[in-house]
C-alpha cells in the first residue's frame, strides 16, 4: 500500500489528532508517513503544546490504527471504492479552498465527476409536490448543460435532484454514513442509477459507519465545499437545508432561492435567506447566469472536445428560426435528443446568439 495514503488514513482515524493537525503538516511540507513511523519528530514542527500532547497520545494508537488502516484499504480496493487523500491531485481543488477540508475522502463512482463544475441542490425531506417538480426540473435542465448536481441523497428534495439530473447528466451523492450504507434505503434505486450514470457517491466517514446525527452537518458542509453554488428549494427555518447555506456563506459560494407561497411553512427558510442576501431565482437560466464563468469554461471544454459541434450548432440555429420556441418542439424538429439540445442551447445562449424567454429560446442572429 502507498505509505502516506496508509500514513494520512491512520492519522485520520486516529482520535487525539484533529483534521487541522493534518493539514498544518500537509502546508510545513511534512512527510506524513514519517510522522506515523517517528510520531516524536512532530516537536521540531510545532510549538504549541496542547497540540505536542494530543500528538504523543499517538504512538501508543499506532499498532491497532495500522492494522485497521490496511484494513480499510484492502476493502476499498476489494470493493472498487477510491481512498482519496489530500496528498492526492485527484483531491477536488474546489473542496482544497474551505477551512480544515477533510484529509481523506472515500469515493465510488467516476471520481473525477468531483472536480467538475457542481451545483448544489437542497431542500426539505417533506418537501410540496411543487417542491419536488422544482427540484428535478432545475436539476434536470443544470445538469443539461454540464454543471455537476450535488446532493445527500435524503428524501424529498434531495431525491427529486437526484433524479432530475440523473434523466439529462452526472450527479454526486454526499453522504452522511459510509460510502457503502445507503441511507435511507428507500434511495438504493437511485444510488445504484448514480453510478451507473457516470456519477459518484462519497463520504469523509470510514466504510460501514452508521448515519449519525452528527454526521450530517459535516456532510452539509462538504456539500457545499464542493460546489460553486447552493440552490435551496424548500427549507423549514430550522433546516439542514439552512446549515448548508450557511456553510456556502462561510465558503464564500453563490446562495440562492426558490421562492414559495407565504403560507407554506417550508418557504419560510427560502424566504429568510432571501431577505438575507441569498439570489431569487425563478428559473434555471437565472442560476447559469450567476454562475456564467465557470459555464464559460466548460463550454470551452465541450468545445474543444465536440468536433461536429458547429455542424449540429447550424442545424439547431436553422430549426429555431427567429419567433420564441421551446425545448421539447426543437426535439422534435432536429431529432436531436433532449440533453444534447439543452447543452448546445446553452452553448449558444453564452455565445450570444440565443436568448432565453420564459422557458424558450429566440435566435439573435
Amino acid at each position: 500500500m502507498d505509505k502516506d495514503r496508509s500514513a494520512c488514513l491512520i492519522l485520520a482515524m486516529a482520535k487525539s489528532i484533529r483534521a487541522s493537525d493534518i493539514w498544518m503538516l500537509l502546508r510545513h511540507g511534512v512527510s506524513l508517513s514519517a510522522v506515523v513511523a517517528e510520531p516524536e519528530s512532530i516537536t521540531s514542527v510545532i510549538a504549541d503544546q496542547k497540540a505536542v500532547r494530543r500528538w504523543s497520545e499517538l504512538r501508543p494508537q499506532l499498532p491497532q490504527l495500522e492494522d485497521r488502516a490496511d484494513e480499510v484499504l484492502n476493502w476499498c480496493v476489494r470493493h472498487q471504492v477510491n481512498c482519496i487523500t489530500a496528498l492526492d491531485g485527484t483531491y477536488p481543488p474546489l473542496l482544497r479552498e474551505i477551512s480544515v477540508p477533510p484529509p481523506l475522502l472515500f469515493v465510488r463512482g467516476e471520481s473525477s465527476c468531483l472536480s467538475m463544475p457542481q451545483i448544489a441542490v437542497v431542500g426539505s425531506r417533506n418537501a410540496t409536490p411543487q417542491g419536488l417538480r422544482n427540484a428535478e426540473s432545475f436539476s434536470r435542465y443544470l445538469a443539461s448543460g454540464g454543471f455537476v448536481i450535488t446532493s445527500g441523497l435524503a428524501l424529498g428534495i434531495d431525491g427529486a435532484a437526484h433524479r432530475g439530473a440523473l434523466q439529462s447528466g452526472k450527479t454526486v451523492a454526499v453522504l452522511g454514513a459510509g460510502v457503502d450504507v445507503v441511507y435511507p434505503r428507500q434511495h438504493q434505486d437511485i444510488y445504484q442509477r448514480i453510478l451507473e450514470g457516470g456519477g459518484v457517491v462519497v463520504s469523509e466517514f470510514l466504510p460501514g459507519t452508521s448515519p449519525l446525527p452528527s454526521h450530517f452537518p459535516r456532510r452539509n458542509r462538504l456539500i457545499s465545499g464542493l460546489s460553486s453554488g447552493v440552490l435551496v428549494v424548500e427549507a423549514a427555518l430550522k433546516s439542514g437545508s439552512l446549515i448548508t447555506a450557511r456553510y456556502a456563506l462561510e465558503q464564500n459560494r453563490e446562495v440562492f432561492a426558490i421562492p414559495g407561497s407565504i403560507h407554506n411553512p417550508m418557504s419560510r427558510g427560502s424566504h429568510l435567506l432571501i431577505k438575507q442576501g441569498a439570489t431569487l431565482v425563478e428559473s434555471p437560466q437565472e442560476v447559469v447566469e450567476q454562475l456564467g464563468g465557470m459555464l464559460e469554461y466548460y463550454a470551452e471544454t465541450v468545445v474543444t472536445t465536440a468536433p461536429e459541434c458547429s455542424g449540429e450548432e447550424k442545424r439547431l440555429l436553422s430549426a429555431m428560426g427567429f419567433d420564441p420556441v421551446d425545448v421539447d418542439s426543437l426535439v422534435i424538429s432536429t431529432g436531436m435528443p433532449a440533453k444534447h439540445v439543452m447543452q448546445m442551447l446553452m452553448l449558444l445562449e453564452l455565445d450570444g446568439k440565443v436568448v432565453s424567454i420564459n422557458g424558450s429560446f429566440q435566435r439573435l442572429e
